[in-house]
């Protein structure tokens, strides 16, 4: 079966001659469908980057990018615009719900633009907020409810079109501890009873701790790779510490 994610030696430089900064330097790995996957690194490592790479947002100085068969690195504007709108789920650190709208409008949006009929609508936004404990949410607006809620309502947005691929940046880094765990653990029950993709980036070891695989990323390079396998989710927390002290001992936070 085709990967739901192929990135091959990708590069992405910034900056003009003499002064170029080398972000993304020749990359290349394997998002396979149902996988769980997060990308850490320190500030500067090059993984948001990456994510905006793949998430169509960035273009590649070189390499391809697939997405489901696709490479989304050869398709032009017009097409990138469709293929981010039907292929791809975002959630971002600031949740990017639109004030105006309710839970259950800004859950629906994406739906709304595909022409959904309305009565599918319904069903999916209640059945993918009922799964991430926000349906009493859906009546409410952005203003209304607390961080981690408008975070589990971009969640349900990203995952309501069933896209091939979920990327989330730093999900968790404008949340408190509780609101944390709780939105993480959403996510793995989405992975684990939807088989949803889901690409994370994060600095934070308790939040990659709830993946099945970690990639660390240093210098804008691959510099190792962990697998969860039969670990409890402590133990390989504790792996990805030892792993984040020798890349600068960023996001030691406690489990």
């Amino acid at each position: 079966m085709e990967p739901v994610l192929r990135v091959r030696n990708v590069e992405k430089y910034y900056g003009s001659r003499g002064t170029v900064t080398k972000a993304v330097d020749d990359v290349s790995f394997t998002v396979e469908k149902g996988e769980f996957v997060g990308v850490m690194g320190a500030s500067g490592s090059g993984k948001t980057t990456l994510l905006n790479c793949i998430a169509t947002i960035d273009r590649v100085t070189s390499g391809h990018i697939f997405i489901g068969g696709r490479d989304v690195t050869a398709l032009g504007e017009r097409r990138l615009s469709a293929f981010r709108r039907e292929e791809l789920g975002f959630i971002f650190q600031d949740f990017n719900l639109l004030d105006t709208l309710t839970a259950f409008e800004n859950i629906a949006l994406a739906l709304t633009v595909r022409r959904t009929p309305p009565e599918e609508i319904r069903v999916r936004v209640e059945e993918v907020a009922q799964r991430l404990g926000v349906a009493a949410a859906l009546p409410k607006y952005p203003y209304q409810l607390s961080g981690g809620e408008r975070q589990r309502v971009a969640a349900a947005r990203a995952i309501v079109g069933s896209p091939s691929l979920i990327l989330a940046d730093e999900p968790t880094g404008s949340l408190d501890s509780r609101s944390a765990r709780i939105l993480l653990e959403s996510l793995s029950t989405l992975n684990a009873a939807l088989h949803a993709t889901i690409l994370m980036v994060t600095h934070d070891a308790f939040t990659a701790s709830y993946c099945g695989r970690i990639l660390f990323i240093k210098d804008g390079k691959l510099f190792s790779e962990l697998r969860r396998g039969e670990a409890s989710r402590r133990e390989f927390f504790e792996h990805i510490l030892e792993v984040v002290s020798l890349l600068g001992g960023e996001g030691a936070h406690a489990l």
